[in-house]
Parts: structure tokens; sequence; C-alpha cells
């Protein structure tokens, strides 16, 4: 865009005639950060359905303790990049517990999952070569392999088919093939173990961003990837984020030594920025400790789950099909999105409208997120504001 202020006026104007400009919104927890998840949003009380606080760990006592108490010791920030003087003792250690957690010879911590997977993508794929994506990734992976150079193509959602036939296509070099591992806005899951075989068969590397699915599925809580029995070798290169399941901040890339090495010298948004503050690693290894000996709440969430997905059924509502605490009722557009977000807000309960560019025209949604913190008199009293509200023929 031009350096003009009317063009920007302009663009503006234009996004409000689509009821598509966002806004933030204030959250607070009141005195008490146990309160969540009631919260008050600009002044008004609700329920929080939105958070990806899955395990009920962001406000946890004893995790807000472990931050508290290592930025007494090691300072608020860690002052310098890793390479240069910002690597602590809190760093190695929470490296080393992520590496043991997801059953992988090393794990390396990025600032950001967005860092973790621009920086992943380019430093594996370069230019020409073959970045292959499934249509509803993160835009972090669409990004990565525009910053890598590579040419950027991508499979109808979840077709491991089309996914395969592409890699097979492919005779321009190198090629990674990057998917979600859990999808954001639809909560279901990719086909990993038919995408793990597609990139066995035609040498390409399979990165898996497994964000929502780390903490919440598989027998213990290590993913999509436990979820489907896929080890190392089948999916060399796994990353995951700390502020969703594990209540935190930061992300990580896992797999074998050599991998981990490699991006540690050339993944450009590792090596050139300032590392995390060590009292969030401290924050990280208890929430993950927490997460590991207590069970309980990953059961209970995924019960959760079952409870809000039967009651959505039963009462007809427009809602996507999902095992995981992602819960989209698809709407359709972005005034009726908005006039339900409004609606449920009135009600006490708080969950975000999602419309175009993150979702497809024509697919606007309410995107419920459950936690273990949830009650199930909450739950239950959410899906009865959502048959009011917005009852509809599923789709």
């Amino acid at each position: 865009m031009k350096r003009d202020a009317q063009a920007l006026k302009g663009a503006l104007a234009e996004l409000d005639r689509g009821l598509l400009r966002r806004r933030r919104i204030t959250l607070t927890t009141g005195d008490a950060a146990s309160e969540w998840p009631r919260v008050s949003i600009d002044g008004r009380r609700a329920v929080d359905f939105c958070s990806n606080d899955y395990l009920g760990l962001a406000r946890h006592p004893s995790v807000a303790g472990a931050m508290a108490e290592a930025a007494h010791r090691q300072g608020a920030g860690a002052g310098a990049s890793h390479l240069v003087s910002g690597h602590g003792i809190e760093h190695g250690k929470l490296e080393e517990e992520l590496a043991a957690f997801t059953q992988r010879e090393r794990a390396l911590l990025f600032s950001t999952g967005y860092m973790a997977n621009l920086a992943v993508i380019a430093a594996l794929v370069g230019r020409g070569e073959l970045a292959l994506l499934d249509r509803l990734n993160h835009a972090s992976l669409i990004d990565g392999a525009l910053l890598a150079g590579a040419r950027l193509k991508r499979y109808a959602h979840a077709d491991a088919g089309a996914a395969e036939r592409a890699l097979a296509a492919n005779t321009g070099g190198a090629a990674l093939l990057a998917t979600d591992g859990v999808f954001s806005m639809d909560g279901d899951c990719a086909p990993l173990p038919a995408l793990a075989r597609a990139c066995s068969a035609h040498g390409a590397w399979l990165l898996v961003d497994d964000a929502h699915g780390l903490g919440v599925l598989g027998a213990t809580g290590r993913g999509t990837l436990e979820h489907f029995g896929l080890d190392e070798a089948a999916v060399p290169l796994l990353v995951g984020t700390l502020g969703k399941a594990f209540g935190s901040f930061g992300a990580f890339a896992a797999g074998p030594a050599d991998l981990i090495e490699f991006l540690l010298q050339k993944a450009r948004p590792y090596v050139y920025t300032t590392a995390l503050p060590q009292a969030v690693a401290a924050a990280t290894r208890a929430s993950l400790a927490i997460a590991m000996r207590e069970s309980w709440r990953r059961e209970r969430v995924l019960m959760l789950v079952r409870r809000f997905s039967a009651a959505a059924r039963a009462l007809q509502l427009p809602i996507i099909a999902s095992a995981t605490p992602i819960q989209p009722l698809v709407l359709g557009t972005a005034s009726q999105v908005l006039a339900a977000q409004d609606a449920l807000l009135a009600e006490g309960f708080w969950v975000a409208a999602i419309r175009p560019p993150t979702v497809a025209r024509g697919s606007a949604r309410l995107r419920v997120a459950l936690s273990a913190a949830h009650t199930e008199a909450q739950v239950d009293a959410l899906a009865e504001a959502l048959g009011r509200i917005c009852r509809a023929p599923v789709p």
C-alpha cells in the first residue's frame, strides 16, 4: 500500500463495511486469578469460553509461583539471544524435559510458535523447493514457506491422497510437508499416518505443528503423534507451543539431535532474537510437571468435550464434529456471528466471533474452547444459551 492517509482510511472503511475490522477486548479476572474462567469483558461479567488454556494451568498458583521465584533469581529478561549470553539453566532444563516428554532426542526453545514455524521451514527448504501445506494450516506455516522462497503448494484439507500425489510429482529437489496436528479453527486432526507414509515414500520432511494437541490428546497427553502411535522416525520434526495446554508462553521444536543442532545453527528467527525470559521457562517446567502428574485435567477436559458435543447435537446446533476442546459452530456471515457473540455476552458467556480472513467466506463461526477449569454446569448453560441464540439445521 502506498504511503497515503486516504488510502489507509479507505482500507479501514472497507473492513468496517464488511464487518471485518478486528477490535480488542480488555479481559480481567478480578482480584484473584483463581476466579477464571469467570472474567470481566470490558466491564461485563462472563464465563470465558475462548481461551486455549485447555488444562486450566495458566493461572495455577504453582506455575505463577515458579515464574515469580525465577524472576527474583534470574531477572525479568534474558538480555540477549541464546547464542550470545541469553541461554540460562532454566532454558536448558526445559529443553531436556520437553525432549523427554515428546520422546525425542532433543528440543529447542523458541519465543513463539509463529517464530518456530518460520524458523524451521526456512531452514529446511529454500528457493524453488517444495513446501506442501494443508489448505487449513495456521498462517505461520504459510508465512514460513513464503519466507523461505519455496514453491508453496496447498492440498485440499486433510486429503492425504492429494498430498501424496503432489509429493510424487515433485522434481524440484527438497520437499517439506507441514501440517497442523489439530486444526485450530475446525478442531479436527490431520491424517498423520497417511501423511507420514507419503513423506517416507518420497523422501520429504514432515513437520507437525501440534500446538492444540500436546497436553490433551494421546494416552498420556503427548499429543496427536501419541494418539496415532507415530514416533520420531515417522514424524521427524514436531513443533509445539507452550501457551495453550501448558498455560505459559513460547514454543519448541523437537526431533533428532542432528536436526535440532542444524536448526540451532541455521534458523534465523532463533539465532537473531532475544531468548525467552528464564522465568517463563521456569513456569513452563512447573506446568509441564503438573500436566504429567495430574492426568485428571486431560481426562476432565475430554469429558467436557463429549458432554458439550452431545448437547450441541441434541439441540441441532451447526457444530463441526470435533473430539478436541475446539468446538466450532458455523453460522455463516459476519453479521450473524457478531450478533450471536453479543447475545451470548449478554447472557454471561464470552465466545469470540471468528470471521474472514481467519476462516473462509461463508464460514464465520463461534469457536468454543473448553477447559478442565470449566464446570459441568457452565458447559450445560452455554449449550442451552446457544440453543436459544443460534439453533440451525446442521449443514
